[in-house]
């Protein structure tokens, strides 16, 4: 199996990035765009190998449908899917098997199947709700033939708790039927914020929809055929804004923000836990990292997607992560992303463990290793991030990409080429009481770059002379004590040697000894060059201080 090498970057990222279309909004919004009536045209398309599974079922069922570059023009069938002549293959696509099964019902007859990886994954739960609608389903896993004719029932209920998409499958298909749909959600449902997708979507192309409590109405009348962007893939931009995160710098991901309908948004929030300076406006996100992090426990259920890229980050935070409420993508995506990432990180030396609903991580190095990718593509983009800082990862099989972003490889080439190996310093100095502080402050706000009072190396210094117990009048036991000590301070956190101390600094005891500490020429001299590092560790800086 051929694999690829991915390297560490020298020096700190400083890019901006424009990720593909988001997959999920692709898809939701071509089947909506099929069934209109009328012709749609949507921008920004994410042309991965699951949206041209799509395409090529939804062109099957007889919408016309052209690409040009990023944008697709289709012409709907009206709500009336053409029966299909042949068998349609879903490939690898969950979205396309499962939101391509319902319009089978629509057009009359047909039979779906896919990859033999898409043959595994659960269909069950969906075969059944067509069931009660009054279609003869042949199976609970691909292939599957459906036959249906009219009266269409018009009450259904499904256990949300398996998959997300079998609740969009089917209301996606319902403004075509008959007499709408009357959806019942049981159990509690599982990545809720794609259900809510698709609700956007299907408003976006006309639909007559509520949702109250467990019940969803769809009323009958069918989609129109409208003009609509595809906002850029929020699960495809956690692994560049990880990526600053980890190596340290700065990358902006264009065309996302605030007012993004995807769940995956919540990611930025994770990264800012972690230690990351983020900034989220209305059209981008922007991630400021140091490459020092620390670890957190996360619900990531509203946002599964992202858990290989946690796993991930977690392997280079300060203690051990956790992240809990994903028990359900084991059996439902395309690989077990539980046990996969476990697997992958332990081949690369760091411990890791399943959890009852999810999996824990030991920050810590790695060292090199092929990693096996499941033909899953977030598990290789997810790896790949491993071999950017301090040791190469090889990742096996890193076509697999191709399902959401072909380009993927291309775009850690450019973050590389973009990387600065000389840090970008503002240095105010002055005397006390001169407002220097205030104005590093305002400034490092105003250009989004992180802020070092080096009085808080100072004191970090201060308690590790005083934890390591030598006189603080032994100018040479003092500097020695400052150049042992393993030092790491950002915004939000300050370690010595991998501990956090945070809280401490502030001690009376800090305080009664950082005056004669910070005095030594000794420490000074190692503060100084820390502080430089600091600097060229997060690739720009503001530095406020006498050094």
């Amino acid at each position: 199996m051929s694999g690829r090498r991915v390297e560490p970057i020298v020096g700190r990222l400083d890019s901006r990035v424009r990720v593909p279309g988001s997959k999920s909004l692709t898809n939701r919004a071509l089947v909506a765009a099929c069934l209109a009536d009328g012709v749609s045209v949507l921008r920004n398309v994410g042309l991965g190998d699951d949206t041209r599974a799509m395409i090529s079922c939804l062109e099957s069922l007889g919408a016309d449908i052209t690409v040009d570059g990023t944008s697709a023009r289709v012409v709907g069938v009206g709500g009336r899917p053409h029966a299909p002549r042949g068998p349609l293959d879903a490939n690898q696509s969950g979205t396309t098997a499962r939101f391509i099964l319902p319009l089978l019902v629509l057009a009359g007859s047909g039979t779906i199947t896919g990859h033999p990886q898409m043959r595994a994954r659960p269909m069950a739960h969906l075969a059944d709700a067509l069931r009660q609608l009054g279609a003869r389903v042949d199976a609970d896993s691909l292939p599957i033939s459906v036959e249906a004719s009219t009266p269409l029932g018009r009450a259904v209920s499904i256990d949300s708790a398996v998959s997300s998409q079998f609740v969009s499958g089917l209301l996606l298909c319902a403004p075509a039927l008959p007499q709408g749909l009357a959806l019942t959600l049981t159990g509690e449902p599982v990545s809720s914020s794609y259900i809510r997708m698709t609700v956007s979507v299907m408003r976006a192309f006309g639909a007559d929809l509520s949702w109250e409590d467990d019940v969803i109405t769809v009323g009958p009348g069918g989609y129109e055929g409208v003009g609509y962007a595809v906002e850029p893939d929020a699960s495809t931009a956690t692994y560049p804004l990880a990526a600053a995160a980890i190596v340290g710098g700065r990358v902006i991901v264009d065309g996302l923000g605030s007012s993004s309908t995807q769940g995956d948004i919540g990611f930025a929030d994770v990264l800012a836990q972690m230690g990351a300076d983020v900034f989220v406006d209305d059209d981008r996100i922007e991630i400021r990292g140091s490459g020092s992090l620390r670890a957190v426990s996360v619900d990531l259920g509203e946002m599964s997607d992202t858990a290989p890229t946690f796993a991930v980050l977690g392997a280079r935070a300060v203690g051990r992560s956790s992240a809990t409420g994903i028990g359900f993508i084991r059996s439902t995506k395309e690989s077990d992303r539980v046990a996969a990432a476990v697997e992958e990180l332990a081949r690369l030396g760091i411990d890791a463990a399943v959890e009852d609903d999810g999996f824990s991580v030991q920050g810590g190095p790695h060292h090199h290793a092929e990693v096996h990718t499941y033909e899953d593509h977030r598990m290789a983009m997810a790896l790949s991030l491993l071999g950017l800082v301090d040791t190469p990862v090889t990742v096996l099989d890193p076509s697999c990409v191709s399902k959401t972003f072909p380009g993927f490889f291309d775009m850690l080439d450019t973050m590389r080429a973009e990387a600065r190996t000389e840090p970008l310093v503002l240095a105010i100095d002055g005397p006390a009481g001169s407002g220097k502080s205030t104005v590093a402050r305002n400034v490092s706000e105003r250009l989004r770059l992180p802020h070092l009072y080096t009085g808080a190396m100072y004191r970090s210094v201060t308690l590790a002379v005083l934890r390591s117990a030598v006189s603080i009048d032994n100018d040479d036991a003092v500097t020695r004590a400052a150049e042992r000590a393993e030092l790491s301070v950002s915004a939000h956190l300050v370690t010595i040697d991998g501990i956090e101390v945070t809280a401490d600094l502030r001690s009376p005891e800090v305080t009664s000894a950082v005056s004669p500490v910070s005095a030594s020429p000794g420490v000074r001299r190692v503060l100084a060059e820390r502080q430089r590092e600091w600097a060229r560790v997060r690739g720009a800086a503001v530095l406020e201080g006498r050094d």
